[in-house]
């Protein structure tokens, strides 16, 4: 679909709607933008810096028009190659869009533009007394765009739900350069279909989000952190089982399994056991008059056979290192094995000790270190494969651990993807989960919203019909 340059007409339409460094076209400039965290790389024919829907609005024109691959993008924390532009065409960079453009505490909104963090918009909200729910690891710098087109969610999604469920509506713009607004500033509409969680989880493949209305929930008045201690992971994830069944539903209930503890324990300021087979950190709030009731219940849950230990964090220090503890897995996984392969699965919560089994038996099998962590509250599960990529041998069995772990995920009633997305690299493993009828509706309703699949082309869905 792509040429080498772009046509000269539309560069020079380009400048005229871009000016000065909010186009880039020599290759030099461009590159740092063809990149994501999954270390995919391949690069644009030119980037835009847009700063308003009007400028976005007429730039798909142009894209439409010309057949030009248009690809959105944040700050390229996403680990699926989603915002890798493999087939050439434009980068649209919201990171210049980025401002909170209203805030209405008395209905419990803001909007926002797609390229303001997530991390701003919390601290907007709070000032106000409120929060908005998802809160990915990579919240200091991930953008509301990339949240909305992965629907990514983080800790607090067990207790508070994901973006489609914390987003009242949105502004978009299609992939023949329409604008149309979707659902509503209430918390309450059933006029006409869904668009806005349709639209939200998209990956950017059916429009433009330029705009949006969050739905913000006042902060709660206490909270209280606890770590519970595992004599292995069965043990955790019958823990996590009882946690969820009882009436308290914790704001944060993430796992971490014991190769997980011994490879970052150089790079966490928290006191991490020693041969600890698995590691939970909980977390309630509520009303101060009760949350130190509602902290005893769940701990009193937590305290199944083979719980070594369950503390409650009395320092605001000692809260901050467990968390920072948490956040600082996945980059020291990626510090220990570069070409890591992560994979964020889900299964039904009592389905969790299977599947951790299930890893085990992987990889004695395929000899592949498999560590686990993640939001074990609603059953997902951050694999991590940490292989060699200088080792032939084990990269060729990694393809089929991987097939292997989804495989055994399908059959425990799972879904391959929670908050990650599917991008580039999961497309190919789709038809796992979704049959051909799906699939052949899906390709529907892309071709309907992006006639000439100019809207990241090659993401999310494989080949069909």
């Amino acid at each position: 679909m792509a040429t080498t340059t772009l046509p000269s007409i539309l560069l020079t339409t380009l400048r005229d709607l871009f000016s000065g460094d909010d186009l880039l076209t020599d290759p030099a400039d461009c590159w740092p933008y063809g990149y994501d965290n999954s270390k995919r790389h391949a690069l644009p024919q030119a980037v835009t810096f847009a700063r308003e829907h009007d400028q976005v609005e007429y730039l798909l024109r142009l894209c439409y028009e010309h057949e030009i691959p248009l690809i959105a993008r944040g700050r390229g924390t996403g680990t699926t190659g989603a915002t890798v532009p493999i087939h050439g065409g434009i980068v649209l960079s919201f990171e210049r869009m980025d401002q909170i453009l209203r805030f209405d505490p008395d209905n419990h909104f803001l909007i926002a533009q797609p390229g303001v963090s997530n991390q701003a918009i919390q601290q907007a909200a709070a000032a106000h007394g409120f929060f908005w729910p998802p809160d990915p690891t990579s919240a200091a710098v991930c953008t509301l765009g990339g949240n909305l087109a992965y629907n990514s969610a983080g800790p607090r999604a067990v207790k508070y739900g994901t973006p489609r469920e914390n987003t009242l509506g949105l502004r978009v713009v299609t992939g023949t350069g329409k604008s149309l607004h979707s659902g509503t500033y209430t918390t309450k509409g059933v006029v006409g279909y869904d668009l806005t969680r349709l639209i939200i989880g998209s990956e950017g493949t059916l429009a433009i989000i330029t705009e949006a209305t969050l739905k913000l929930t006042p902060l709660p008045e206490a909270k209280r952190t606890m770590r519970a201690i595992y004599a292995n992971m069965s043990a955790a994830a019958r823990a996590v089982a009882a946690i969820m069944a009882q009436p308290q539903i914790p704001c944060a209930l993430e796992f971490i399994d014991g190769a997980a503890i011994e490879m970052i324990r150089r790079h966490s300021k928290a006191k991490l056991p020693q041969n600890a087979g698995a590691l939970l950190m909980i977390e309630v709030d509520g009303a101060e008059e009760s949350i130190d009731a509602i902290a005893a219940a769940v701990a009193t849950s937590a305290q199944v056979a083979g719980c070594l230990e369950v503390r409650i964090a009395n320092e605001p220090s000692e809260v901050a290192a467990l968390w920072a503890t948490r956040k600082s897995l996945s980059p020291a996984l990626r510090s220990i094995a570069p070409k890591k392969i992560n994979e964020d699965v889900v299964v039904p919560v009592s389905h969790i000790p299977e599947l951790i089994d299930g890893l085990r038996a992987l990889s004695e099998h395929y000899g592949i270190p498999i560590v686990n962590f993640g939001h074990a509250g609603n059953g997902n599960i951050h694999v991590n494969l940490l292989v060699d990529p200088d080792n032939s041998a084990q990269s060729a069995a990694a393809e089929k651990c991987l097939r292997e772990t989804f495989e055994l995920v399908l059959k425990l009633e799972g879904t391959l993807s929670g908050e990650h997305g599917i991008g580039l690299v999961k497309r190919d493993y789709v038809g796992l989960e979704l049959d051909q009828n799906a699939l052949h509706l899906m390709h529907g309703i892309k071709r309907v919203f992006d006639p000439k699949s100019i809207l990241n082309p090659g993401k999310a869905l494989p080949d069909c019909c």
